[in-house]
């Protein structure tokens, strides 16, 4: 899998922004709040957050660790991209880490979120 395949996957979900951070790293988010990182070096590191079921079991894989600075919150980080999980696992877990950051909106923006999809394209 390649960083743009993770990109696309990312950018297929509702209301997804992205930008770069911190100087090399691509951001996803939705309703302003960031739900997968992506590092634009190789070997392309990709962090997402997680079920606290889920984050046990995903840290005791080889491959996959607590994303720095983001464990405490439910992280997990693929060392590299495409090392350690194969692409329907990392877009299933990339859908549920946008679904766990979408549900913690605040409700303002959560209704914000839905009545932008609703509203018809011009």
């Amino acid at each position: 899998m390649s960083l743009d395949q993770v990109r696309q996957f990312c950018r297929s979900l509702p209301d997804v922004a992205e930008d770069v951070k911190w100087g090399n790293d691509l951001v996803f988010t939705v309703g302003g709040r960031m739900f997968c990182v992506i590092c634009l070096e190789p070997p392309h590191q990709v962090a997402f957050k997680c079920t606290s079921d889920s984050f046990a079991t995903l840290v005791e894989q080889p491959g996959l660790i607590p994303a720095p600075y983001l464990a405490r919150a439910m992280w997990v980080q693929e060392r590299e991209l495409g090392a350690a999980l194969g692409h329907r696992q990392r877009d299933a877990l990339i859908r549920t880490s946008y679904e766990l950051v979408k549900a913690k909106l605040p409700k303002r923006r959560r209704a914000a979120v839905a009545a932008r999809r609703r509203a018809p394209k011009r």
